[in-house]
């Protein structure tokens, strides 16, 4: 049978209509992928395009390397010349192949978020600014959210308003360690995930010649998950189909969840304004849930004014109400959803492996984890420490790094003194201020170490660099197994931990030797045709946070946060912690942007179930070591109560369409609200002499008094944006975020 028999007439109509720019606007469930993957194998079987000529961009490794198995199994081998993978996978090719222009070399390192705070951590030590003040992660962030709006540190320090915002911030000297962070990356020949995105839009903004040969190579470019992209990777695929214009984007405005990463909304939003020819195809059949499941998700996103206009609809069977658990405390909210999971195990016959508990922050996995476990339901935890992030993996691939790239600052440090040579924290220092003040890189001095250090310090430097020098020798002339092999060896780091005889340091043993596994694996992969280390190094630096760790022993219930669970699917979906505040989480409720944001994260959340969806709240929760009182989320209410059933404790399972039912669910739900409501507004009374301080001086760790919440300290300000925020933590009503221009607040000496 032909595949395109086996598509709906939408389906079919966004696969042959290849010509031109397209927007496939494709609802939860709808088959996007089985499109996509279709489109491009109807360009190399019907059309007879070369795969080397189509470019397709994803999101994750694993996403990529799903559609390529799809479009192999239709067109043949021919699918392994696509250019396809992940934005950064990607543009990390064309700048290897293309890095002298922008006077790196080709074998540049690429830096993962550990060792670019890692970086930034030694450069606050180097100029004396205070970490408490600058926390690593807070410049880190600061330095992303600006390469990802693609601002330079040139042009960071030359604008008036970003440096008001870092005064207003107390984090004056932002912009010097922007430009210090920049110029350390690239004196250690080092490009961060950021960078892969930033450098590849000035290598063609820089370089028409460069951007013209991407542009005549690249007949089609396809974009997956287009909602989530960000103004540079939206910039840089305009940028390469600018010439042919046949560009196709996928994706689901209502599914844009990831603005706190940079994603920008108003790419999809705005697509047919930039590509005013583009045909717009709808895939609105939703093939993985029931119907009542899509009438609720349906409900709730109606309420955003900011969306393409889609009725999503499916022919599957009606299926279960959507039930509503209400529980006295977050600890009987674990107990009562451990129950359910049980229960309907034992009466549908289904695996543990069909069950997932969604949640708004990982926090709240406790109270889930502890409910299983009185159970004795398995279960794993999506999110956790990756096996390429564990200390003893990261030691050894620094290992390998650094015999690639000798400049690379990040990993002579990791590396230097491991396994212990009496080369300390000081003599390291020596060694980078040596090699800045005399405008070396750090290979050039560590090729001179006697004469920059005569003595002991010197000799264990010559000591390290002739290991290194033997380690680049088995680089240059074996492959990845081979020379990783050596290194793992040479450098004693497999004797060291084969010494450790206690539990962890056979474990951490047997992590090395896994990590050998994996690059033997590499190596004899005939599909592998560069299977050099540095060719592996790439593959593990550009994992995605998707590309999980195999689990020997699958049939467990899933728990991870609804931001992670985005693109999955599952049988039974349990989302916890449907309380104002938590969800929607009360950092977004400030403009009406957020909470449309907040409502599109619900949305996807509902939509990840194939048969049933449970939503659970608590009118307790433990929230900074107190006990609060919730309120239900206002995302309750929004939902059609006739899609909606009660659990046990509110009354007996009804039909759908019972209007009694439904009032007697809504009346519940919004007599809580009320109640807590009431509880928390009687609980505070403002000081007789209250009156609202002026803000524009406030600072961390300031006593505040709001008249609602009562007194807190603030925890953090936040400048980003147009608006100022203040993150208050209140003695009775936990974290709040304040938007200073509105918000009245007395500041209180202490």
């Amino acid at each position: 049978m032909d595949y395109l028999d086996s598509l709906n007439e939408p389906q079919r109509e966004a696969v042959i209509n290849t010509e031109g720019p397209s927007l496939i606007i494709a609802g939860a469930g709808s088959g996007k992928t089985r499109v996509l993957t279709y489109r491009i194998a109807y360009l190399i079987q019907k059309k007879g395009i070369d795969p080397f000529s189509i470019l397709s961009l994803t999101f994750t490794n694993k996403a990529a390397k799903e559609m390529r198995d799809r479009i192999e199994r239709v067109v043949g081998t021919e699918a392994r010349n696509l250019w396809m993978g992940t934005f950064h996978s990607v543009f990390a090719r064309i700048l290897r192949a293309e890095a002298s222009k922008l006077g790196y070399h080709s074998n540049f390192t690429i830096y993962d978020t550990d060792d670019s705070k890692t970086l930034i951590k030694n450069i606050l030590k180097e100029v004396g600014l205070d970490d408490k003040v600058y926390k690593p992660n807070v410049v880190f962030n600061r330095i992303s959210s600006a390469k990802n709006r693609l601002v330079s540190w040139r042009a960071y320090q030359d604008n008036p308003s970003i440096r008001a915002e870092d005064e207003a911030a107390a984090k004056p000297q932002m912009a010097k360690l922007y430009r210090l962070y920049v110029e350390r990356c690239f004196k250690s020949d080092a490009m961060d995930f950021d960078d892969l995105l930033f450098n590849t839009n000035v290598l063609f903004r820089e370089h028409l010649d460069v951007l013209n040969k991407y542009q005549q190579r690249f007949r089609y470019v396809l974009v997956d998950e287009f909602q989530d992209t960000n103004v540079s990777q939206y910039l840089i695929t305009k940028k390469l189909a600018a010439v042919r214009r046949n560009i196709s984007v996928v994706g689901d405005d209502a599914q844009s969840i990831y603005a706190f990463r940079g994603a920008d909304i108003q790419n999809i939003l705005n697509f047919q304004k930039d590509f005013s020819e583009a045909q717009v195809f709808k895939l609105e059949q939703n093939y993985r849930s029931t119907q009542n499941i899509i009438n609720a998700a349906n409900s709730v996103i109606a309420r955003n004014k900011a969306q393409l206009k889609k009725h999503i609809w499916t022919a599957n069977d009606t299926g279960d109400l959507v039930e509503v658990i209400k529980a006295t405390s977050d600890q009987e909210e674990g107990r009562l959803v451990a129950y359910s999971i049980f229960e309907t195990k034992s009466n549908e016959n289904a695996r543990y492996r069909d069950f997932v508990i969604l949640y708004r922050t990982n926090s709240q996995s406790r109270a889930m984890e502890e409910a299983l476990r009185k159970r004795n339901i398995k279960y794993k935890v999506v999110g956790g420490l990756s096996f390429y992030q564990r200390k003893e993996i990261k030691d050894l691939i620094a290992y390998m790094r650094y015999a690639i790239n000798s400049n690379d600052e990040q990993a002579f440090r990791r590396i230097v003194n491991l396994p212990k040579r009496g080369i300390g924290s000081t003599s390291v220092d020596k060694v980078i201020v040596t090699a800045y003040e005399n405008g070396y890189n750090i290979w050039d001095v560590l090729q001179q170490s006697g004469e920059f250090f005569p003595g002991r310090l010197g000799n264990a430097l010559t000591q390290f660099t002739d290991m290194v020098k033997g380690f680049r020798l088995e680089v240059a002339r074996k492959d990845a197994f081979d020379a990783a092999s050596h290194i793992a060896k040479g450098s004693g780091l497999l004797r060291e931990l084969y010494e450790d005889k206690t539990v962890e340091g056979l474990s951490r043993y047997e992590n090395v030797q896994e990590l050998l596994n994996a690059i033997k694996e590499f190596v004899d992969d005939p599909e592998v045709e560069d299977k050099s280390l540095n060719a592996f190094l790439q593959e593990v630096a550009l994992l995605t946070s998707s590309d999980q760790d195999k689990d020997d022993d699958p049939d467990k219930v899933t728990l991870m946060t609804i931001h992670m669970a985005k693109g999955l699917e599952f049988p039974y979906v349990y989302v916890v912690g449907m309380e104002e505040d938590l969800f929607p989480s009360q950092m977004m409720l400030a403009s009406r942007q957020d909470l449309e944001e907040e409502r599109r994260l619900f949305y996807v959340a509902i939509t990840r179930s194939m048969k049933k969806l449970t939503l659970s709240y608590a009118l307790t929760r433990y929230r900074f070591g107190r006990l609060k009182n919730c309120e239900p989320s206002r995302f309750l209410e929004e939902i059609d109560p006739a899609y909606m059933m009660v659990n046990k404790e509110l009354g007996s399972r009804s039909p759908v369409g019972d209007t009694k039912h439904a009032r007697v669910l809504l009346n519940s739900i919004q007599r809580d609200r009320q109640r807590t409501s009431t509880q928390q507004k009687s609980n505070y009374k403002a000081s007789p002499d209250f009156a609202p301080s002026d803000t524009s001086q406030l600072t961390s760790g300031m006593k505040v008094e709001h008249p609602k919440f009562g007194f807190g300290r603030v925890d953090n300000i936040d400048h980003q944006g147009a608006n100022r925020k203040a993150k208050v933590i209140f003695d009775d009503f936990g974290e709040k975020t304040l938007l200073l221009s509105f918000a009245k607040l007395k500041i209180h000496e202490e």
